[in-house]
């Protein structure tokens, strides 16, 4: 399965970016109204400039209490992004989500964001893959 596949099954395509200088305060208000667990960094909107997670802010708040909720979003995003492209496999996404330890990856193509996918988004494509070649084998073996 292509991470192509695994966008076109999603009920949306868009994906949520907040500017460099955006707060986490502001970041954390969105990422609870959307119900995410990241938000891309966007200067413009159309690139990927890095990912900020529920997490990044979490730690923070540990380290510095809730003064960091002033910071802006590029005071502690991950800037060094890993990202797939449609092309890429299911499978090598959700091992460079395992090796890195994150749960979210842009997509991204001639420098463009054009999607985002969870490692819930792909386990749940493999998931039903592996259902699909289970059905197809069972009904080779029944002779269907």
């Amino acid at each position: 399965m292509l991470v192509q596949n695994i966008l076109q099954s999603k009920s949306s395509d868009a994906v949520i970016t907040v500017k460099p200088g955006t707060s986490i305060s502001d970041a954390a208000k969105l990422l609870a109204q959307y119900k995410f667990g990241s938000v891309v960094v966007s200067k413009d909107g159309t690139t990927a400039d890095g990912i900020l997670s529920e997490r990044d802010i979490v730690r923070e708040l540990a380290t510095r209490g809730a003064a960091c909720l002033a910071d802006p979003v590029e005071a502690y995003m991950t800037s060094k992004l890993v990202t797939c492209t449609r092309q890429d496999s299911a499978d090598s996404v959700l091992q460079s989500m395992s090796e890195g330890r994150f749960r979210h990856m842009p997509v991204v193509e001639d420098g463009k964001l054009i999607g985002l996918i969870t490692q819930g988004d792909v386990v749940k494509a493999r998931l039903m893959e592996v259902s699909m070649e289970k059905d197809a084998l069972q009904g080779m073996i029944m002779g269907h």
